[in-house]
């Protein structure tokens, strides 16, 4: 019944199966590292890169499985820990990706 509703551009749309909205978003990288990670969450996280990934083994899947006790052993802070947490249950869910071009933050 909802489509007898829509507009006619959304009815033809929904039945070409394309999404009714275009959302551009920006190339995603190949692989995913633990550095590329934490270079795409920012706000200063990329300065615990070489901590995390030696703690981890360079082994994503292990950065996305810490804890914010194993995190705080490293020597992160609490802004830091919880940013890193954040965006791993996004990446977890697949909310978020690191862009494949770094911000530039003037």
């Amino acid at each position: 019944m909802a489509i007898a509703c829509a507009s006619p551009l959304r009815r033809l749309l929904a039945a070409a199966g394309a999404p009714a909205r275009s959302f551009h978003a920006q190339p995603y990288q190949a692989k995913v590292g633990v550095s590329e990670f934490l270079n795409g969450v920012g706000k200063g996280v990329e300065a615990h890169a070489a901590k995390v990934e030696e703690a981890v083994g360079g082994d994503l899947q292990r950065l996305l499985e810490a804890r914010t006790l194993r995190l705080k052993k490293l020597g992160i802070p609490c802004k830091h820990r919880k940013l890193i947490l954040s965006f791993a249950h996004k990446y977890r869910l697949g909310l978020w990706r690191p862009q494949a071009v770094p911000k530039i933050v003037q």
